[in-house]
Order: structure tokens, then sequence, then C-alpha cells
């Protein structure tokens, strides 16, 4: 799934971004990196996140959201 489809409360691992190389060197220097856990702690609209990260917070919006390929925290399915 995409982190785009996340769900206020739920908690997410990264799994692969799709990004343009400069986009995804920026966010894996803020600590998203492969593994990682995402908490979703709200929506603006359609795709666009409040996250939580590492212990800060961050805005995202769809055209980066609906690149990030995310599992849920805890599943075990590959």
């Amino acid at each position: 799934m995409f982190l785009k489809d996340g769900q206020i409360g739920r908690a997410y691992v990264v799994e692969v971004l799709h990004l343009p190389f400069e986009l995804e060197r920026r966010l894996e220097a803020l600590g998203m990196t492969h593994g990682a856990t995402v908490s979703v702690l709200n929506r603006k609209g359609k795709g666009i996140l409040i996250i939580k990260l590492r212990g800060s917070r961050f805005a995202l919006g769809y055209n980066i959201t609906r690149n990030i390929e995310v599992k849920e925290a805890g599943d075990e399915r590959e």
C-alpha cells in the first residue's frame, strides 16, 4: 500500500521510496529510511498527511505520499 492511504492513529513501516533522487535523499536525511516507522497524526485532504517520524512531525503532500510504499506496523506479510 502507499502512505497516501494511511489512516489516522495507525503506524506504518517504510518499504520503498519511489521519488526523485534529491527528494529521496532529503527524506532519508530526515530519517525516512527502509524499515522506519511512520505514524499518521492527521489527514488534510487528498493524500496530504501530518506524520510523526523519529520523534518529529512533518507535513507531506500528495505527490510525496503517493510514492512511498509502506506496510502496517506489526504486519508479518512480505
